[in-house]
């Protein structure tokens, strides 16, 4: 339970193992459970201040009622209430209600206590808080504070002469209020106060009567007291007379005084402080007097570090040494001695480790005997601190004769903490490798000994010796360590053999599985046969069981008739069924009641009689039986009937079956072996149902024969005619089994008619002439639908002729037998097809029988027959399809590219289209044969597509030969002739001429043609005009050019 004071921002710990806690309603009083306690706290402002009851139970609820609160326990069944001190919670009410008056009543009726003590600090406290004076003065009176009473009876009078001079209650007045900051020990709010009313004198006064003389001269020093001199003097005679001379030197040395302030330092014995001022001032360190009195004090105080100090910041460094040696501060002293008697560093570094091993640093003190070249010291050092590994490194640096006896001392230190390995390295290099193999000999490390003395002795000599040490400790019984020698110098056979010789059998097989873990299982076996030969069982059970043999510890048991034994150990180490064929084999040995005893114990006895029934052993499950579960005879004979005819012994067979109530079994077993009298004898005397089985038996065998009518006698005198159907449908033979059906099941016929259509459709031609036969059969009969249905299921790729006329007759049959709908179907069935044979005016044909005009064209489109389909299109329907089919045409001849075909129908398509295939000489002699217009469309096609392809000379030809009419949308390509040839390279000459002319020419008749057009006089044409008049004298230019003389 913890508290935390929101002001303060702290948090305490006031109680441990809280169960419970609660504000006792009205009040600050606490209560909560620790454990069996009740703990109360009357003023949480202590909670160190805490109540405690012994309780029995525990807090479920805290009541306050009628000026009385009440603990509620729960201990167990019964209900107790703990009765809290009202008085104690009255007074924390009050003190909420902020009535002090009624609080110190209350606590003056109460003896002092703990809480009440705890109950007047903090009305105390609240008191000065509210400025409740007296209610303070009578609580620190009640506390036996005799001082802050007093202290607080003067402010009280105080403060009420102030209320009558001026009113109110008198606290407001500067003197009660510095008097309470005073009391809170706020001196410098008291001070502020004070200095506010300009009462420099009651400050001054304030901290003359504390003591406080600092504080005072401060006031004095800031207000320029007049007497500011006089208390200064006053306050050092004061500080002499009570002799604090550091203090009154403190003061001089403020003041600047400082000679005076070193004398007072000194006569205070502080030579170090006197020193540290002297050093300080440069003024008094060439003062020889001062430095001499202050060193001299220094040294008798033995300050010899301070007054080396001093003599190094005089200058004297040579006394300065010596004081810093004899104060052994060895630091400063080797840095003195490196700037100013670097001969003298050695020295003091072997002197600093001295010093630091006599102080027992002597983990400081190594590397000092380091730097002063004392290896010895070093070692000494290292080892003596403990520091084994500084110690090696030393070492390491050291001749072999010097370093050989400290190698000894470390290697010991590292065998006594068994790192033996390390150990081993320091023995060798002290020389002392007898005593690193001692040491792995003592601690049982026969390896590492062995390794290490085979580095010293031969081989045929180290392993005589581990030998002949094994047998002696073999000896004396100690049969590890012997091991331990063996297996060192790597004989495992000689410690197997031991431990054979001493039958510790265990310790055996953990050799033998270490080291010839192949033998480990033959070697188990082989101590199991010793052991059981000598009659250990246990043992031997459990050798046999570590060889994985629980099969020899089983049969180990029975041989010895401990059938329990076997039985337990084929349970836990054998699969599922291993215990219960123990128990089988157990109670077999038993027999009689005593074995369904056993096997009703372990709740085997119908398993055990099914394992006998099963194993062939009759005589002990029928004894089993008859003995205990006579329900399981009939399946018992069963089984034996079954065994029998396994035998060959039928007869027998037939018995048993009888016996067990299975004479079906009988005759079945009877018609497997085509016995067919014996079989026929057993069902007409004990099973007459199986009568018809053995027909059906009889039947099946003649089928097998292929005596089909004896098989067929035989079925139908059992009444199964379907079996007949059966066998005819797996032979092969349909119209034998539609003979049958027709005749026994008609019933079925239609089923078995479609089932045999459906055959047929697999079997391929074969199936085909099923497939007509049954079609020719359905026509027969006037079943014209189904007829149809097997026209059309005839599928024969290899005879298209055959599938022709069966489509034929398919649709022959639809359109004469059947309705409207079922004929257009089956026309829309056969006719794609025969389309897709290639079969064009029959599909055609088929389509003009029911009126499909347009799928009739369609066929002979897609036959290409456009003679029929076009007469089929004028005759019968002129209005859409005349037009259709000469759409259709043209795409023909556009995509088969008959143009020269498409001329005579659609002359502008066929131009289109040599235009397409740049066929453009034949373009324009076609277009030619047209009207002018037409012509010079395409002629401006060709001009366009040749300006393009760069030859503007050729474009330039076809205007010369076919005339430049006055076009609007022919404007550009005359502008472009006129810009292409301008541009050209190589017409500058007398050859270009023609060229030139052929231009000029061209622009001429167009110049012409514009005159009379309604283009005349318009931009272009005045353009045009100018174009001709520069081709003119580009022209004339080169007709000149011919002209050598010009």
């Amino acid at each position: 339970l913890q508290l935390y004071d929101i002001e303060s921002s702290t948090k305490t710990t006031i109680l441990n193992y809280c169960s419970y806690v609660q504000w006792v309603p009205g009040s600050d009083v606490v209560v909560a459970q620790n454990r069996n306690s009740l703990c109360i706290w009357y003023n949480i402002d202590a909670p160190e201040r805490v109540t405690m009851f012994p309780l029995k139970g525990d807090i479920v609820d805290l009541e306050r009622n009628d000026g009385k609160t009440e603990v509620i326990v729960s201990e167990g069944v019964n209900t107790v209430s703990y009765t809290l001190d009202e008085g104690l919670i009255e007074f924390g009410t009050a003190v909420d209600d902020g009535d002090y008056h009624r609080a110190t009543a209350f606590l003056e009726t109460l003896e002092m206590s703990t809480e009440t003590e705890a109950m007047w600090k903090t009305l105390s406290r609240l008191a000065l808080e509210a400025r409740q004076l007296h209610i303070a003065e009578r609580c620190f009176a009640a506390l036996g504070n005799m001082a802050k009473a007093r202290f607080l009876h003067e402010t009280n009078t105080i403060a009420d002469q102030a209320a009558q001079e001026h009113g109110g209650d008198g606290t407001d007045h500067y003197l009660v209020r510095a008097r309470l900051a005073m009391l809170d020990k706020n001196y410098k709010l008291a001070e502020m106060i004070f200095l506010e009313q300009n009462a420099t004198e009651e400050a001054m006064d304030m901290y003359q009567e504390l003591h406080m003389w600092d504080e005072c001269i401060v006031v004095a020093e800031a207000k320029g007291h007049p007497m500011l001199d006089k208390l200064r003097r006053g306050y050092y005679q004061w500080l002499l007379d009570t002799q604090q001379e550091e203090k009154a030197g403190e003061v001089q040395e403020g003041q600047g005084d400082y000679l005076a302030a070193i004398s007072l330092y000194l006569r205070a014995g502080l030579p170090a402080k006197a020193a540290q001022l002297a050093m300080s001032r440069d003024e008094l360190l060439t003062n020889g007097d001062v430095i001499n009195r202050v060193s001299t004090a220094l040294i008798r105080g033995e300050l010899y570090e301070q007054a080396g100090d001093l003599f190094e910041k005089v200058g004297n460094p040579q006394k300065a040494l010596e004081c810093y040696c004899k104060g052994n501060a060895f630091l400063k002293a080797v840095e003195l001695a490196r700037l100013a008697f670097p001969a003298e560093v050695v020295k003091l570094e072997e002197a600093w480790g001295d010093h630091l091993v006599q102080q027992k640093q002597l983990d400081a003190a190594i590397n000092h005997y380091i730097e002063a070249r004392c290896s010895i010291k070093a070692i000494e050092a290292a080892l003596g601190a403990r520091q084994w590994k500084k110690a090696i490194y030393i070492l390491d640096l050291q001749d072999k004769q010097t370093a050989a006896k400290y190698y000894l001392k470390i290697a010991q230190h590292y065998a006594a903490l068994q790192e033996y390995q390390v150990a081993e390295e320091l023995y060798i290099k002290g020389d002392q490798t007898k005593d690193a193999i001692d040491m792995y000999t003592q601690a049982g490390l026969w390896e590492q000994a062995h390794k290490l003395a085979i580095k010293c002795m031969s081989q045929e000599d180290v392993s005589v010796l581990y030998i002949t040490q094994a047998q002696e400790m073999e000896k004396q019984g100690k049969y590890k360590e012997a091991e331990r020698l063996y297996i060192t110098v790597n004989e495992p056979d000689l410690a197997i053999t031991m431990y054979k010789k001493c039958k510790m059998y265990d310790e055996m097989v953990c050799l033998v599985a270490k080291y010839h873990k192949d033998l480990l299982s033959d070697t188990h076996l082989h101590l199991g046969k010793e052991l059981e030969a000598e009659g250990r069982l246990q043992e031997a059970e459990y050798h046999y069981l570590e060889a994985k043999d629980w099969k020899a510890t089983v049969n180990m048991y029975r041989v010895n008739d401990m059938w329990e034994e076997a039985y337990r150990v084929a349970k836990a180490q054998g699969g599922a069924n291993s215990y219960k064929h123990v128990a089988y084999m157990w109670a077999k040995s038993l027999g009689g009641e005593a074995a369904v005893k056993l096997l009703s114990k372990f709740g085997l006895l119908e398993m055990a009689i099914d394992h006998a029934a099963d194993s062939g052993v009759f005589e002990f499950a029928f004894e089993l039986a008859r003995l205990s579960m006579k329900q399981k005879m009939p399946e018992i004979h069963l089984k034996y009937a079954m065994f029998l005819e396994d035998e060959g012994k039928f007869e027998e067979a037939e018995a048993e079956f009888i016996k067990a109530g299975k004479p079906k079994e009988a005759v079945l077993m009877f018609v497997h072996n085509q016995n067919w009298d014996a079989a026929q004898r057993v069902a007409e005397a004990h099973d007459p149902d199986s009568v018809a089985d053995v027909l059906v038996g009889q039947a099946r065998f003649a089928f097998e024969q292929r005596e089909f009518q004896k098989a067929e006698a035989f079925l139908l005198r059992a009444q199964r005619p379907e079996l007949a159907i059966k066998y005819y449908k797996e032979a092969g033979m349909w119209s034998e089994a539609l003979r049958i059906c027709k005749e026994y099941v008609p019933s079925r016929l239609e089923e078995l008619q479609e089932e045999c259509g459906r055959e047929a459709a697999k079997k391929g031609s074969r199936g085909t002439e099923g497939l007509l036969e049954q079609a020719r059969e359905w026509e027969q009969a006037g079943e014209y639908a189904r007829a149809v249905d097997c026209y059309l299921k005839v599928q024969d790729p290899s005879n298209s002729v055959l599938m022709e006329k069966c489509l034929l007759k398919a649709a022959e049959l639809a359109i004469k037998f059947l309705g409207q709908s079922q004929s257009m179907e089956v026309t829309r069935t056969v006719a794609p097809q025969l389309v897709a044979m290639k079969k064009y005016s029959a599909a055609a044909e088929l389509y003009l029988n029911l009126d499909l005009i347009q799928e009739a064209i369609d066929a002979f489109i897609e036959g290409e027959e456009w003679s029929k389909a076009k007469r089929v299109a004028k005759e019968l329907d002129p209005s859409r399809s005349e037009e259709y089919v000469d759409q259709r045409y043209k795409e023909y001849l556009k995509n088969q590219g008959k143009v020269d075909s498409l001329v005579g129908i659609d002359v502008m398509a066929a131009l289109d289209m040599y235009a397409e295939q740049e066929q453009w000489e034949k373009c324009l002699e076609v277009a030619a044969k047209q009207n002018y217009k037409v012509l010079h469309k395409y002629v401006a096609l060709y001009a366009t597509h040749l300006i393009r392809e760069g030859s503007w000379d050729k474009a330039l030809s076809l205007y010369v030969h076919h005339g430049a009419p006055a076009n609007p949308q022919n404007f550009n390509i005359y502008k472009r002739l006129f810009v292409e040839m301008v541009n050209a390279s190589g017409m500058n000459c007398a050859e270009a001429y023609s060229s030139w002319a052929d231009l000029r020419d061209v622009l001429f008749h167009l110049c012409e043609n514009l005159v009379k057009s309604s283009e005349a006089n318009t931009l272009a044409h005045e353009e045009f005009e100018t174009m001709l008049l520069i081709s003119h004298y580009y022209a004339t230019r080169s007709a000149a050019q011919g002209v050598k003389q010009l």
